[in-house]
């Protein structure tokens, strides 16, 4: 039995319910966070809590109530120990009218915990067409609102790649479906700011902070012009990019993705909640 936390207490998943009239499910009226664990622990569990918490500000949700959430990833945690997994927490309008207005229930949270297999050293990744919005209002919040990037995924999977990279209404280059990307042009560490509409990845910040990586504007052909390519996200750590589209990238991990692979581990096994 798979148990998730509900609403103020452990639930069987199978038989766990959320209204049909949750504003998180008739318009993705939520946000949420994903957090890597290893041997039950939550990584970066202060700063994804802080992430969540900006993102509902955002929104106009209720300040989530950090003493629940982190009572609900205990309790999840551990009903459910894994050696490696990803943890969700969803939280959400709640129970509202159809429609956008908002009704006066309290916000709906949900903790979960699934196994997580570890991520190959490299991957492929596509450009697609579809822009990032780097002046709307869901901008650097973390939402629900994820229908456009199961189109982009969709469309990496058919292409045999794990991940799509989106440029913003500038022609810049901005992020992923779900990670942050960096390059290395002429030896030197950059990866798009804030400012182009990205989400404020908490793996990026511990690259950006331990590696010194410029955060510059990027035109979206620095993909083709790099030396090395590689994703960070909550799930993938620092993951190397081989092929960008059909261009293959020799030798990756190249010495700078290395280099920030192993900077990562051990800065990341030495600090319990960075």
């Amino acid at each position: 039995m798979t148990l998730i936390w509900l609403d103020g207490e452990l639930r069987d998943a199978d038989s766990a319910r959320v209204s049909v009239f949750d504003h998180g499910l008739t318009v993705g009226d939520g946000v949420f966070e994903t957090l890597k664990t290893e041997e039950g622990r939550p990584f970066a569990l202060r700063r994804h809590l802080d992430r969540l918490a900006s993102s509902a500000a955002g929104l106009g949700l209720p300040d989530p109530d950090r003493d629940e959430v982190r009572r609900a990833i205990d309790a999840v945690l551990g009903a459910v120990p894994l050696a490696r997994g990803r943890l969700r927490i969803t939280y959400t309008g709640g129970h509202s009218p159809l429609g956008s207005d908002r009704g006066d229930a309290r916000p709906t949270l949900v903790v979960a915990h699934a196994e997580a297999k570890a991520p190959p050293e490299t991957t492929a990744v596509i450009t697609v067409p579809w822009t990032r919005n780097e002046r709307g209002a869901l901008t650097g919040l973390k939402t629900t609102s994820y229908a456009e990037n199961v189109l982009a995924l969709a469309r990496a999977r058919q292409k045999a790649a794990s991940e799509a990279l989106f440029g913003n209404n500038a022609g810049q280059l901005c992020e992923g479906t779900g990670t942050n990307v960096f390059v290395v042009l002429d030896g030197v560490l950059h990866t798009p700011p804030l400012s182009s509409g990205c989400l404020p990845g908490v793996t990026r910040a511990l690259v950006v902070e331990w590696l010194g990586a410029k955060e510059t504007e990027l035109p979206m052909d620095s993909l083709e012009r790099a030396e090395e390519v590689f994703l960070t996200s909550s799930t993938r750590d620092v993951q190397a990019v081989r092929r960008v589209d059909g261009r293959e990238i020799p030798g990756a991990p190249g010495p700078v993705t290395a280099e920030a692979l192993r900077v990562f581990r051990a800065r990341a096994a030495d600090d319990q909640d960075p």
